[in-house]
């Protein structure tokens, strides 16, 4: 999995926002706002990454349960998968 070139993650005023950029702007109408942790995934997907890859990360830096993880890693993925911002094999589910 590998975030679309075509976005980025800005903050503003203290919240994340992802906005396309380029041609991107015409098709991909609004901005997708996400919280502190959707911004350590959005920075783990900079690069190629596993849905294992993620929860791992999640798991080090936030006191989470896994299940908890798991679930709010696949909404944040199927959101991205769903907006045409993440690149993923299988875009119906993400996770291994």
């Amino acid at each position: 999995m590998k975030i679309q070139k075509e976005f980025v993650l800005r903050e503003i005023a203290g919240d994340y926002v992802i906005i396309p950029t380029g041609k991107t702007v015409l098709s991909f109408n609004g901005l997708i706002t996400v919280n502190e942790v959707g911004a350590e995934l959005w920075k783990m997907l900079q690069s190629e990454a596993t849905f294992d890859d993620l929860l791992k990360g999640i798991l080090k830096i936030y006191d989470v349960d896994e299940e908890t993880a798991r679930e709010d890693i696949q909404e944040f993925l199927d959101t991205l998968v769903k907006g045409g911002i993440l690149e993923a094999e299988d875009e119906n589910r993400i996770q291994e």
